[in-house]
């Protein structure tokens, strides 16, 4: 795919969304971080879910460290994994109030520290707290980048340095949540919805769906016979 197809994908989901931004709930920083530690292999849906029973409970490192691993466990409990993330949760908040002043770093290396927090999960904090043009590949991203011809590669992070190295500047801090929303509701894994795709003709897929047939009603003309 060349730059000026690149361009153009991008500048049409900015027009169509010019201020994305994650369909995880949070108020704070620290809110943000816990909700994407755990949305590893979950819905958005299911942690906000969870999310909204316990924020009001306890949403700062010291609240959510005072109930410990047992007391947070219930609340999170419909997420898949949720005894390592509760464990890795609770960590990563004994290490935020020891090392960080119970604050979210805005660092790479120090993020990448917290148990739980890989690269993705940092892109992800750098990126939607700080403002920072990171990308975050999830299997959304990668499936598009792939499927596309945007930026295909064999693993996340190649999709990712090619993410970073070949959407332009201007539309860099978007690009992940433009990819993501249309990854989960347009580029879909099963059954792409190219017919509602804005960037169907710039797509490189050769398989894109086709739109479905309207059924045409047949109609009998009264004194002629069918």
């Amino acid at each position: 795919m060349n730059a000026a197809k690149r361009a153009e994908i991008f500048a049409r989901f900015q027009a169509a969304n010019p201020s994305p931004t994650t369909e995880l709930e949070y108020r704070t920083p620290f809110e943000l971080l816990v909700a994407v530690i755990l949305s590893a292999q979950a819905t958005d849906k299911s942690v906000n879910i969870a999310t909204r029973k316990l924020f009001p409970v306890a949403n700062t490192p010291q609240a959510i460290y005072a109930l410990g691993y047992e007391g947070l466990v219930p609340y999170i409990r419909t997420i898949g994994l949720y005894r390592t993330k509760a464990k890795n949760i609770i960590e990563t908040c004994r290490l935020l109030l020891e090392k960080h002043g119970g604050e979210v770093p805005a660092e790479r290396e120090a993020l990448e520290a917290l148990p739980g927090v890989g690269r993705k999960t940092a892109n992800v904090i750098l990126n939607t707290v700080f403002g920072q043009p990171t990308i975050a590949v999830d299997t959304h991203i990668f499936r598009v980048a792939n499927r596309t011809g945007l930026a295909p590669g064999k693993d996340v992070l190649e999709v990712e340095r090619k993410l970073m190295k070949c959407v332009p500047e201007e539309y860099r801090l978007h690009a992940h949540h433009w990819l993501i929303l249309h990854g989960r509701y347009v580029c879909r894994a099963q059954k792409p919805d190219c017919p509602r795709c804005l960037i169907r003709d710039l797509c490189e897929y050769k398989a894109k769906t086709a739109a479905e047939p309207r059924a045409v009603p047949q109609r009998r003309r009264i004194g002629v016979r069918a």
